[in-house]
């Protein structure tokens, strides 16, 4: 994904080379931004407090299995084979239970992501609102993001050079 940015990069400023002392080009570090604007420190507080609140079910069921393990290795030389299968099959439920919470929660597209998605949205958008508002205002013809991989945050539309990268297929 970097090498696709640079490569559009590298278009844009070849195509617009006759304009090149012309172009207007700024950046954010949108980190900086999120680390000192109160409403996305509040969200994040948020996010951490349901982070911690599934953590903490994690490892309560964590002991519950453990306790269950111990207390099944110590009794099951005494055990009947059936007691012994129905308990180890209680024990891989446990087990499994734990799997899919920890993934339901925080693996691929989990409530974590929906939660950060939900929670931090409104305040991505205030802070894009005010990166096309200061572009404007200081008449930048592109706006980049330094926190991360190269990503644009702003771009003129004069610059999209979209339709014509899509009539070389036709």
């Amino acid at each position: 994904m970097k090498k696709f940015s640079l490569i559009v990069v590298t278009l844009i400023l070849i195509i617009s080379s006759n304009n090149f002392a012309q172009l207007q080009i700024g950046y954010v570090n949108s980190d900086a931004i999120l680390k000192n604007l109160p409403d996305a420190q509040d969200a994040q507080k948020k996010i951490d407090a349901l982070i911690q609140e599934w953590k903490e079910e994690i490892q309560k069921m964590e002991r519950d299995l453990d306790t269950k393990t111990k207390d099944f290795d110590k009794r099951k030389l005494v055990m009947s084979d059936n007691k012994k299968i129905v308990l180890e099959k209680e024990l891989a439920k446990l087990e499994s239970d734990i799997s899919k919470y920890r993934e339901t929660k925080f693996g691929y597209k989990g409530e974590l992501y929906s939660q950060q998605e939900e929670i931090m949205k409104p305040i991505q958008n205030k802070i894009f609102t005010a990166i096309e508002e200061v572009a404007d205002d200081e008449e930048l013809d592109f706006v980049f993001d330094k926190s991360g991989d190269i990503m644009f945050l702003f771009a003129k539309e004069e610059y999209d050079i979209t339709s014509l990268v899509l009539k070389k297929f036709e």
